[in-house]
């Protein structure tokens, strides 16, 4: 299948999605995940008109920016080290995965301007999972006005790999819930509108509890 069938499909199901929980399909946002493919699959996202990209290892993010460069709009998803984000500050529109303040003084440190970051949440509780743990969440976000170069644009969550639609709904919907609280407090860095959660396997859920970033790599680009 073409990258442009498979959005198509994709696509329909997103309207589907969004009729069944009174959402407009323009809320949400496709990131394509491009980390198993390779640069030409990438540009045939691109050219089916997917302009949000996403990778989760510094590595990859550098062979394919260099690349494609600044054709698409790059989303850095996985787990960022303190010490690459001086790499990577320069060519993101946004990180994914802001977990720790140790990150948060490397893009005060390094960028030029203000970053757009989503802050990595751990609502599964899975030891194999990063971010913080919900009930750190908020004092967390607050604590991050002493850089101001951070801007918290949303929380982001990784759902475990179960067929148990109750399971994943439980962990989507405590993730707005976090997220609807932080809005609450009307954080000049943190308006938190969006919630990056859902993937491949189960990205029609995610919509249907509020996901306004879906983040799609196998049914999208392929493996």
């Amino acid at each position: 299948m073409t990258v442009a069938e498979n959005l198509a499909a994709i696509q329909e199901r997103i309207v589907a999605a969004c009729d069944r929980s009174n959402r407009n399909p323009d809320e949400i946002t496709i990131i394509a995940v491009t980390k198993y493919v390779t640069i030409e699959r990438t540009n045939e996202a691109l050219e089916a008109g997917i302009d949000n990209l996403g990778e989760n290892r510094t590595e990859g993010f550098f062979n394919k920016y260099e690349a494609i460069g600044n054709h698409a709009k790059w989303h850095f998803i996985g787990t960022l080290q303190s010490r690459k984000v001086k790499d990577i500050i320069h060519e993101v529109t946004a990180i994914h995965s802001l977990d720790r303040k140790s990150i948060a003084k490397e893009i005060e440190k390094r960028a030029d301007d203000v970053v757009d970051c989503f802050v990595q949440v751990n609502v599964s509780g899975e030891a194999s999972k990063h971010g913080l743990q919900p009930e750190e969440t908020a004092d967390f976000i607050e604590q991050l006005e002493a850089y101001p170069k951070v801007r918290i644009v949303g929380l982001m969550t990784m759902a475990p790999h179960v067929d148990d639609e109750d399971e994943l709904r439980r962990v989507f919907r405590q993730l707005r819930a976090l997220r609807d609280d932080v809005k609450r407090r009307k954080l000049p860095h943190a308006p938190c509108e969006g919630l990056s959660m859902g993937m491949s396997n189960d990205f029609e859920i995610a919509i249907e509890e509020g996901a306004t970033h879906i983040r799609i790599g196998t049914q999208l680009v392929g493996a």
